[in-house]
């Protein structure tokens, strides 16, 4: 069975390619998780509160981050698709995020091979409600959950992505 966390590469032309394995879906509120030692894709909770993924949501493989677990992405879809979908994706922005004191920043990607993408290149392509949306989703997606605090703090450009995510492959590369 191929592992989706090691046994896949971060991308065919990574960073400026990656490959998203998807967890989460766009519309739903079941928090999915790869967990690499099965492998498979597990259902690590339902969302207390009533909110619901503003798009598809995962992570980049053979990525590690600050906050112990590989880089996050959230893919702009108009479809959602499904838990272990691989989606080849180019970064496009990244917000920063501290959860519950560790740094958890989002990759923000769209899909190659979705036409109605094509035109977001860069974080000024992003439309503000978009951005609105994403940022009210982490701020307010573990309100329920007893304690737990999340601050989005900014967004950044396509660079600023890029750079995540080769920091998180020289990260991987140390660790494992």
């Amino acid at each position: 069975m191929t592992n989706l966390f090691e046994d896949l590469e971060t991308g065919p032309d990574a960073p400026e390619t990656i490959y998203a394995v998807i967890e989460c879906l766009k519309g739903e509120r079941n928090k999915y998780e790869y967990d690499k030692d099965i492998p498979a894709t597990v259902l690590d909770r339902v969302l207390h509160s009533n909110v619901h993924y503003p798009s598809d949501y995962g992570f980049i493989p053979q990525t590690w981050y600050d906050d112990d677990d590989p880089l996050d992405v959230l893919v702009l879809v108009e479809d959602q698709t499904f838990p272990g979908c691989v989606i080849e994706a180019r970064p496009v922005a990244l917000m920063k995020m501290d959860d519950d004191g560790e740094q958890d920043d989002k990759v923000i990607a769209v899909p190659t091979e979705d036409p109605r993408f094509d035109h977001i290149e860069d974080l000024e392509d992003i439309t503000e409600q978009t951005q609105a949306e994403i940022d009210e989703f982490f701020e307010t997606y573990k309100n329920l959950e007893g304690g737990k605090e999340v601050e989005t703090l900014g967004w950044e450009d396509k660079q600023a992505a890029i750079a995540a995510i080769e920091r998180s492959q020289e990260i991987y590369t140390e660790k494992f």
